[in-house]
Parts: C-alpha cells; structure tokens; sequence
C-alpha cells in the first residue's frame, strides 16, 4: 500500500508540473479514404501526461470492461444526474482509483477550463476533396468545467469518485480491483453497470457481463506532427496506413513527416519512411476506392514533386517524379487504375497505369468541375466532363477521351458559354448556369439529352441554386429566390429535371468556415421520401418533416416525458422538438444527426424542446420509428455511431477535456452500458468505425495532451455479441406516418433485430420484409408546374402561368399530356384508386397559328465579335412546330430558310464577314398566319489603331476639326470620346471627327478614346492656339529621305533636330519656334513661328517682329545656313520651300487684288503639278475628299513636332476678291473641299508670305 501510495504521489506532481508548463499547438487528423487532402486541426490542447520513455512505440494492451458506479450518461463524466438523485450523498461518492487518473483528477480540480468548438469542413463542396476528420477544438485562456445537469466534475475528477447505484432499492456497492499482468500491462476488472432512461437507475446483472478489450499505441517521435492522414485498408483486411506531417503555417509547407502502418488491425505499427525515402517529406495519401491495396502518396512539391506507388498496402513504394504539382486527385468510378490529376497551374492530367505515367489531357481547367464518365449512360469508360476556359476567359462545358483530347476531338455538349464554377454532373443529370443581362438560367441535360432550360416559377428570379439530391429519378435543388437573403426555397422536379415545383419555403441556411453555403435539409437513410428540414418562419426556425418527398410536412411532435421520466408540457403548433441537422460529411466524426440505411427507422439527433430551434438546453433524442415519436436519451451533446450494421449505437461524449469512457445500447437507445477505452483521459480527434464493421473493431484518435504523441486505440467489441444472430432475434415492424401505413404510395414492413439482444447480424442481412402498393389518394399527388395549392388544398394555376400554353407548342396530328394541376410524387408506387383523375390526360394538338416567335443567340449576348460563328436560337410559345416554315435574314444580305422548327433545335449558324450593325429577322409562317421578330446584332472588331488628326496651331476662338483615324475602320461599332482641353466630362461621338472652338491662349490637349467591343485606345495631340502666327514649308536634301522610316517616333526626333538647327541662326525664343515633319517622303516639315506671349506691345509691334525673325530664318534657308548631322557623315540641309497657299494668318483685312490673283494662280498651279507628279511619287500630307452631294467632307491637317498633324488647309474657290479677303483668317481652318475625284489624294501644303 505504501507503494502505491506513493505512485499516486508521483504521479500528481508530475501531472500537476506538466500544466503549468503547458503550450499551444495544433493538430490535425484527416481523411485518407477520401479523394483529397482534409484537416481536422486540435489546438492548444492541455497537456496532461506524456508517455514515459519505456513506453514510446510499444502498444499497451488493457482488457476493458465497463465500469460500474456510473449512472446515467449526463453525468457520465460525473455523477449520473447528480449522485443525490440515485438516493447516494455525495460524500459517498468516493472510491479507489488507479493513481494516474487520481493525479489527473487533482490536476483538473486546481485549475479551470474552457474550450470553443470549431467548425467543420474545408474546401467548397468539392467532390474530389475529402472532408476533416474529428472536431477541431481552439483554447482561449483557460478551460472551464463544463456544466452538468447535476455534479459539475469532470470525467477526469470521476476517476476518484464513485456512485453506489439501487439495486432492487438497496444500496449496493463494489470496487475495481488492478492487478499487473503477466507482461507487465495493467488488468481492470469491473462488472457492467447499465442506465435506464425509462426510471433513471443503474441495475447491475447478476453476472459478469463480456468484456472489450483495448490497446493503445503512440507514434513516438511525431508530438511535434500537427497534422496526420488515417487509412484503413478495407474490409477484410488488417492494414491501417498513418501519415503523420508538422505543417508548418508560416511558411505554408511541410517540413516533417512519418509514414506509419499496422498490419494487426492497429495493435502495432510500424514507421516505415524508410520506404519512401528517409529524406522525402510526403504531402498527402491517397486511396484507391475500388482496389483499396493500391495507395498513392505524394511528396511535398517545395522540395520536390514526386509520386509514390504503393500496389501492396503500403509494403513497399514506387517513386516516380512529376513534371507538375498535383493539387487532388480523381479515381475511376471502375478502373482501379486510371486516375485524373489537377495541377496547381489548372491543367488537367490521366494516367492509364495508377500514376507511373501521365498525358496532358486538357489546360485551363476550373478547379472542382472534372468528372469521369457515369457508368450507363456515357458510351466511353475513358470519357471526361469538365469546364474549361477559352483564351479570353469565358468557360466552356467540353467532353472528351483521356486519350484522345486534341481541339478536334472535343465535343462542346452546350452550345455556347456558362457562368465559371456552374458545371456538375451527377448520376443522369449535367447542370450548368447561364448569365445574360444580369439575370442567371439554368440547363439540364437528362440522360446525355439535348440541354433544356429548366423552368421554376416564372417570378422566383433566383439568385443562386443548389443541387442537393438526385437521387430516385428526381432532383431536389436549393433556389435562393430575389427577396432572399439567408434562407433558400426547396424545389422538386419531374424526372427529367426540368419543370420545378415548390416543396418548402425559407429553409434554414449557414454559411461554413470555408464560406460553403450549407443547406439545413437531411435525407433520412433507409426510408425513401423522408427528409427533415428547418424553416425559417416570422424569425423562428423550426424543425419540420416530410414522408412523401416534401408534399407535406409537419412539425416535430416533443417527447411526453423528460430524462428523469417528468412529465414535458409542449403543445404543437405553440412547442415541438427541434432538430440540428449539420451533418458530417467525414466518416470519423458523427454529426448532429445520424440515420444508416441498415438500420431503418432510428434517428439520433441533437436538438431541443420549445418553440423554436436553440444551441441552448440542448439534449440528444432518438426516434425508433422514423421520426414519429421520439425520446431523451441524453442531456448533453454526444458523437454517435451505428456498430454492426446498425444494431447497436455507439456514443462518445463530446467534451471540452479528455475522456475515456463510451456507451454502448442495444435496445435502440433506452439503456446504455459505458466502457473504458483509455486508462489516462484522451482528447478524441477522431473515431474510425466503419471499415472495421466486418471486424467488430473500432480505433480512437487523439492526443493525452497537446505535447504529446498520437495516440491510436484499438477497441474490439467483438466480445460484447454473445452469440450470431438467429431467426428468433428478429422482429417486424411496419412504417408509418402518425399512425398512416401508406408512405409514398405502398406499405412497407421491416425486419429489425429484437432491442436488448446482444448477437451479431448477419452479412446478408435484409432490411425490407415485404412492400405491398397501397391504393392511390390525393396526398400522393403534389402540384404540377405552374400550379399553385390553395387553402382548400386544391392546385390552381398561378397567376402567371396559361394552361392552355402547353398545347399550342405540339404537332398536328401527335398528342399531348394535358395536366390537370396534379403530377404523382416521383418514386410514389401508389395504383389505381384517384390515379386516373390526377393524372394528365392524353389529348390530340390542333393546328395553330404561329404565335409568341423569339428569337437569341445562344450566349444570350446582342453582340459578336468579326469572323466567329454566331448561333442563333428560335423559339415558338404556340403553332405547330411541325408544320410551320421558319426564314432567318441575317440582314447582311444572306439568308436562310427551314421547312420546320425542329431543323433548329440545335441552333442556326452564321459568320459575318464585315463590321457593323445588323438588322435580323426571324419569320414563322404556317397555313393560318405567321409571327416576326427581330434583334439587332452589333458585329465588331477590335482596333488595333487609332490616329489623332489636328492641327499644331490653332486660331483662337475660331472653329477647327478634330478627326481620328481609326484601323480597322469599323463603321457605326465605334464609340469616340472626346476630352479637350482641361474639360471633366467627354464629348461622346459615334461620328470620327468633331469641329470645336479653343478660346484660351496657350498649349491644349486634346484626347480621344476610341471604344469597340472590350477594346479601347487613345491617341493625344498637344495644340498652340494664338490669335496670329507665321509659318514656312521646308525641304531637305534628298539624303534624308534615304533615312526616313516614316514613324512619328522617327519625325518627332528630326523635328527638334529642325528646330535646334534654326535656333543657332536666329536668337528667336525656343519657346516661339514649333516644327512639325509631315509623314511620308519626300521629307517635308511646316515651321511655325509663334509670337511672344510675354510681349506687352500691340499686335501691330508684334507683327513686325514675327516678319523680321521670318525674314532672318529665310535668309539663313536661302544660303544653305541651317543644317544638321543625322548620323556620322551625313549631313542635311534645310531649305525653304518657295510656293505657299496662304498669307499670314491673321484677322486684318488688308491684302492687295493683285495678292488675290497671284494666290489663284498658284493654286490652279499647284493642282496641275499634283496631277503630273502623282503617277510619279506620292507626296504627302493634304487630303482632298470628293463626295457628290456637297456634304462635309474631312479637312486637311497637318503634324507637328509630337503630332502627326498639319494646320487645316481648305482649297476654296475665290470668286471675287472680296470673298477672299473675307476667308483669308479662315484658310487654314475651315471651308469646302474642292471635287476632284472619288479617290483620296494627297499634294504638299504650300504658303503665300507677303
């Protein structure tokens, strides 16, 4: 005793030192059976005990039996409902324990404790991910006892206690006895204590009941691991495969990890990263489904990306490297060996051979949306669904074989674009979402059929649409409608998925950490038609449920008595049960509620009592029979699971500190018998159930504290069966709905193992004894599309919805199905009975005329771009589609015609040739009449470049043009915006050129922006605007042209060369001196000479400084004095060009006749010498354009040292003198073009000085 007295001692202070010394850490357990990489991380977690060093990587075997002392599971971790209740004091609640757990008791006692749950899943839905494993816990600053309905202690703290239950209404009593065991492992011994939820007492049987028996492992070496991956193999097989990896979050990679593997069913395992390469730090796991021998691992692809191959359970690898970086991984549904892989880069690879090599089979592929073929309804095992993007971003539902993928070989099933992230395919369904002028459609193709736009309620606008079940021929989807906010409305179709009707409003909605919108809506299993689902009605959520797939629904009828067997006043509709319906899509977490196909019949759930949905006061309920009555069976929140195929529940607290205690019942939850699993308390990660079903063995996850390693528990149950099921073990029972045998349209019987009998199911054990039709009622037909049910309970059309529309669509001569606002429930195996006056009638179509024509193109767009195909789709409300001729004029002068409506169905084709805006026409016509329409098509092509003519001076507060030139020209497609001056608002245009008036002095900017289709460019020209100005043409040397590229980077250069040439002959202001070179060659150049706008003479002083500097820059022309160097040896010389079209521009009146008649002689000249010179070489810049009826025309402009442009020169006809003189101050900025020709030419500007 002294000894053990002083182990206790021992163990006290080192548990009580190894709190204080506690840190934060994280760790995860994921799901390797699942298709991707998932986490459940364990933060912060207290650290409690760690092995002791003679213990790391050796199992310890522990023969289990459940305790006695424990009442009821509430109190489970304390005492059973409060020890008072079982007629015990709690003074008398005091036993011997092992020393350890009375360490850990004090520890727990000392300190206080409080924990958060954190949520659920990662990703976003993705159906190639796999889900989190156990439930992800955060520390905040301590831990707090968490609150019991009576004692508040900790299980921990109940390792020291014990309850002295009632037997037969006596006090009985008994203890533990620990003795070592041969190898050295402690032996417990206790008998069963089993709790009665009916009377709240423990009964303890006569004799020893079977016992189960443990043993736990410790990854030695990975406490540092925070996160690990857990396989088992299989059924029938005894391999588990552990990959263990320290994450770290920093640097967002894998810097450690351990491989492990068990082939005793998790007694031993072995580390086995020898295998796979000592310094290969692996990733993730993977599994394939349909031959679980065979194991992919992949490293971490910062150190290297590489694959390893496993076709053996993980006995021995393969490595073969990888020129891409897998992201997840995507097995065949049947061929173990062929694989889908998505790259980081959003490329789509296959291998034929399980990963040693792989093919590219498609780029640009959305993440998530890649599916294999459906077995049954894809001819091809190797064919590929996926949404892919083109180059310019817009996504594409395509098909193809992994083997064959090339841009030939790809089909395109939709005709047109689909909104990103829209695809699924799902059992005979393929999904898909189109957006058009803000406004979503959604399209179904059923059984690989042609796609059909999928009709819900006209005015439910939805926003957003989720698939929820397609199961049974019928889809179930969540449509979050336009004055939605947080609930969605559950739709149900037809068979063919098409035609909606609503099933529930306002269903209870919440959004997941990863920001996945989870739908509270639960499909019982094992009871066809049944769901549960939670509305939100007037701001409370209640739970309802359903038994013919969502035609009615009630609410929850509460238990009649409470855990303690006190009476529960709740009344419906005032009070009813309410139910949390998350569930976990992880095979190692529970969820809060759970149903199994073989177990038909049992609900377990969290939920709570009152007159709306709570996290408060929550309990555990159960139904037996599917939801129709229900009981208590606990107080607080509990993980459970289905052993033995549903025969027995398994149920695992939920805690904020570490247990080691389970319960088990076998009479559908009414009494439970609780078990230890663990010697030292554990915080559970995770519970791994199902794989072992064959084996009757269970593995627990988790950590003894937050420093320490994983610790793996091996459970085998298979103790707790006494003997295998027989004949005499089962009993029926027969489905109902309050008291109704019918549920979706037959009677149904079950066969169900007696509650309370301790035997093990058969493998072939049936489910469903008998179902015999039931004869048909009104409640076995919901409301048939359009219609809507009343008070009375009747279905009338909607306001929106004509009846008689669903005739006026059909050919003469065939028949169609006349509804009469009934439809049967899909999978509803009523007969006979109302069957036949529900059921749409078969009616012969009429001839109509045709009526309601609509004509679109299959992207919904009004426009295309030049040189693609354009589909367009036709649609006809009413007219016999058969009979009735369809013309489509494209309104580019071609045109096409059908015989009937059902050549288009597919779409009708065209590729426009030129640019513009085009009038098309669709026209249906039968014997009885006809119907048009029309849309108007706007064909555009992007430019590639835009010009900006202006001139480089302007007249102050006189009108100039404005022209931009644009290529490819694109007549009526082009928007222009004009920005001038310092203006804040544009000018928009759809014409190219503008007149506009500049009334400031001074530099201006002008820029125009040229928008066609998604394209925009701009083009800016600087323009000096002076009330007077002088200018001179020049010449070069035949040299220069030699040189010349005609670019304007090129002739922006040699302008200011020009420039610093004249300035070394003159000492004009640089600011006063502009050059601007025209494009083309012979290379010519205006100079302009600008006046002093510092200068405070008048204009008459400033005049005659610009003709003296004139005359100085003419002098130095005329001797050959103003030259420059382009390059080493070739120098060019400036000359002044002698012929000129106009005086100084100015706004005097006085010029002499005969200067008038000199200007018309050169300008007849100057014609004759463009019309002998043009065959010969072109010379550049003036623009003349002809155009018969007198209307304006595009001006000449001239460039300027950064522009490409000239002053606007207008050749007019001078008929007198006076008219002149009257023009003189306009001839360079406005008039009438002179008809010359129906061509564009192009002469020299040429100036008159006086």
């Amino acid at each position: 005793m002294g000894t053990r007295a002083a182990l206790r001692f021992s163990l006290c202070v080192g548990f009580l030192i190894a709190t204080h010394v506690a840190t934060s850490a994280r760790a995860a357990i994921t799901c390797a059976s699942c298709q991707a990489r998932v986490h459940l991380t364990r933060d912060k977690l207290l650290r409690e005990k760690r092995m002791e060093p003679g213990d790391k990587g050796s199992p310890l075997a522990e023969p289990l039996s459940p305790d006695a002392g424990l009442g009821a599971p509430t109190g489970e971790e304390g005492t059973a409902n409060g020890s008072e209740e079982l007629g015990v004091s709690g003074d008398a609640v005091q036993r011997s324990e092992d020393a350890g757990a009375r360490g850990v008791s004090q520890v727990l006692r000392d300190r206080s404790f409080q924990a958060t749950r954190v949520a659920g899943i990662t990703g976003d839905g993705d159906a190639h991910d796999g889900n989190h494993l156990g439930r992800n816990w955060t520390q905040k600053s301590t831990f707090a006892r968490p609150k019991r309905s009576g004692g508040e202690v900790s299980e921990a703290v109940e390792g020291a206690r014990s309850s002295e239950p009632f037997i037969d209404g006596a006090h009985g009593q008994d203890r533990e006895t620990a003795a070592p065991s041969a190898s050295g492992q402690r032996q417990m011994m206790r008998t069963e204590s089993t709790w009665s939820g009916a009377d709240a007492k423990v009964f303890t049987p006569r004799q020893e009941e079977p016992k189960v028996v443990s043993s736990t492992f410790a990854l030695a070496g990975d406490s540092a691991h925070n996160q690990a991956m857990v396989h088992w193999s299989g059924h029938n097989s005894s391999v588990i495969l552990i990959l263990t990896k320290l994450y770290d979050f920093n640097l967002g990679s894998v810097t450690e990890s351990s491989l492990w593997r068990s082939t005793d069913y998790g007694t031993t395992y072995e580390k086995v990263n020898d295998k796979v390469g000592l310094k290969t730090v692996l990733s993730y796991l993977y599994v394939c489904p349909t031959n679980k021998r065979k194991i992919m691992v992949l490293s971490d692809p910062d150190r290297e990306s590489s694959v390893l191959i496993s076709s053996d359970e993980g006995a021995s690898y393969q490595k073969f490297r990888l020129t891409f970086y897998i992201v997840s991984l995507l097995f065949h549904p049947t061929q173990e060996d062929w694989v889908l892989a998505y790259s980081h880069d959003q490329k789509l690879y296959s291998s034929m051979d399980f990963g040693r090599k792989w093919q590219l089979v498609h780029e640009h592929v959305t993440p998530n949306r890649f599916y294999w073929s459906v077995i049954g309804l894809d001819k091809e095992l190797d064919l590929v669904h996926m949404e892919a993007h083109t180059v310019d971003g817009r996504a594409q539902y395509v098909t193809c074989r992994i083997q064959a993928c090339s841009e030939s070989s790809r089909n395109f099933p939709f005709p047109g674009y689909i909104d990103t992230s829209s695809l699924v395919v799902q059992d005979d369904y393929v999904f898909i979402q189109v957006t058009a002028a803000g406004r979503a459609s959604y399209y179904v193709s059923y059984q690989r059929e042609p796609f059909m736009r999928i009709k819900l309620p006209k005015y439910s606008l939805p926003k957003d649409m989720h698939i929820i079940s397609t199961d049974e021929n019928q889809v179930f989807a969540a449509v979050q409608e336009w004055n939605q906010n947080d609930t969605y409305n559950l739709y149900t179709s037809d068979t063919r998925g098409i035609y909606f009707t609503l099933a529930l409003e306002n269903v209870k909605t919440t959004r997941g950490l990863e920001g996945n919108m989870m739908i509270d809506l639960y499909e019982v299993a094992g009871i066809k038609g049944m769901f549960i689902a939670n509305r939100k009605l007037d701001s409370q959520v209640k739970t309802y449920i359903t038994y013919n797939k969502g035609r009615d629904w009630r609410l929850l009828q509460a238990p009649a008595l409470d855990l303690a067997g006190n009476e529960i006043h709740c009344v419906l509709p005032f009070c009813s049960l309410h139910l949390h319906l998350q569930m976990s899509e992880n095979p190692y977490t529970s969820g809060s509620i759970s149903s199994k196909s073989s177990a038909p019949g049992i609900i377990v759930a969290t939920g709570n009592i009152g007159s709306e949905l709570s996290y408060n006061n929550v309990g555990m309920y159960i139904s037996s029979d599917a939801g129709n009555n229900w009981r208590q069976i606990f107080e607080e929140e509990y993980s459970i699971w289905f052993l033995d195929k549903g025969g027995a529940l398994l149920a695992v607290k939920q805690a904020t500190v570490p247990i080691r205690h389970l319960w088990i019942s076998f009479d559908e939850g009414k009494q439970w018998s609780r078990h230890s699993f663990s010697l030292v308390p554990l915080f559970v990660d995770g519970v791994l159930v199902e794989p072992g079903a064959e084996s009757q063995i269970m593995t627990f996850f988790g950590h003894f504290s937050h420093h320490s390693e994983w610790q793996l528990i091996k459970i085998d149950y298979k103790s707790i069966f006494t003997r295998r099921c027989t004949e005499g073990d089962y009993q029926t029972w027969h489905l109902h709905n309050q008291g109704e045998p019918c549920v979706m349209g037959e009677k149904q019987i079950y066969m169900k193992r007696r509650p309370g009998n301790h035997c093990m199911l058969e493998k072939d054990y049936s489910r469903i004894l008998s179902a015999e039709p039931c004869i048909c009622r009104a409640s076995d037909f919901e409301c048939d599309y359009g219609y809507e049910r009343r008070s009375d309970g009747k279905c009338l059309p909607a306001f929106w919805f004509n009846p008689a529309s669903v005739s006026r669509s059909c050919s003469y001569g065939r028949n169609y199905l006349n509804s009469t606002g009934y439809r049967k429930v899909v999978s509803n195996n009523c007969t006979k009975g109302v069957k036949e006056i529900y059921t749409a009638k078969k009616q012969q179509c009429q001839v109509r005329a045709p009526k309601g024509l609509q004509l679109l193109t299959s992207e919904g767009k009004m426009t295309a771009t030049l040189g693609t195909n354009v589909t367009f789709l036709v649609h006809l409300e009413e007219g016999d589609s058969m009979r009735t001729n369809i013309q489509l004029d494209f309104g580019d002068g071609t045109a096409v015609s059908y015989s009937n409506l059902t050549w288009t169905k597919d779409g009708i084709k065209h590729v426009y040739k030129s640019a513009g805006i085009f009038r098309v026409t669709a026209l249906a016509e039968n014997s009885l009449g006809f119907d048009s329409t029309s849309l108007y098509l706007h064909i555009t092509c992007a430019v590639e470049h835009v010009h900006l003519l202006a001139p480089f001076v302007a007249i102050k507060n006189k009108e100039v043009n404005l022209t931009a030139v644009v290529w490819p020209s694109n007549p009526r497609t082009v928007t222009y915006f004009w920005w001038l001056s310092n203006s804040t608002e544009p000018i928009i245009t759809l014409e190219a050129s503008i007149s506009y008036t500049f009334t400031v002095e001074g530099m201006n900017i002008v820029t125009v922006q040229v928008s066609s289709g998604n394209n925009i460019l701009q083009d800016t020209k600087a323009i000096a605007v002076q009330e007077f100005f002088k200018s001179l043409l020049l010449s070069f040397s035949p040299n220069l042209d030699e040189y010349n590229p005609n670019i304007p980077e090129w002739r922006q250069d040699v302008g200011r060369i020009i420039k610093k040439a004249l300035l070394q002959v003159s000492d004009f202001p640089e600011e006063q001196l502009l050059v601007a070179v025209f494009p083309g060659v012979p290379t010519a150049a205006e100079l302009f000479i600008l006046p002093n706008k510092n200068q405070s003479e008048g204009r008459k002083k400033s005049e005659e400084d610009l003709e003296h500097v004139r005359t100085v820059l003419i002098s130095a022309l005329n001797q050959n004095l103003v030259e420059f160097e382009l390059k080493p040896g070739i120098r060019v010389i400036v000359y002044i060009t002698q012929l000129t079209l106009a005086p100084l521009v100015d706004s005097s009146p006085r010029h002499s006749s005969s200067a008038m008649l000199m200007l018309l002689s050169v300008v007849f000249l100057g014609l004759a010498v463009f019309l002998i010179y043009k065959f010969k070489r072109k010379i550049p810049w003036i623009n003349i354009y002809a155009e018969v009826n007198h209307e304006k025309e595009q001006e000449m402009i001239g460039s300027v040292s950064q522009s490409e442009s000239t002053p606007k020169i207008t050749l007019s006809e001078f008929s007198t003198p006076k008219e002149l003189k009257e023009k003189e101050l306009d001839a360079r900025v406005k008039g009438k073009p002179i008809l010359l020709s129906d061509r564009i030419r192009t002469i020299p500007h040429l100036y008159l000085y006086k």
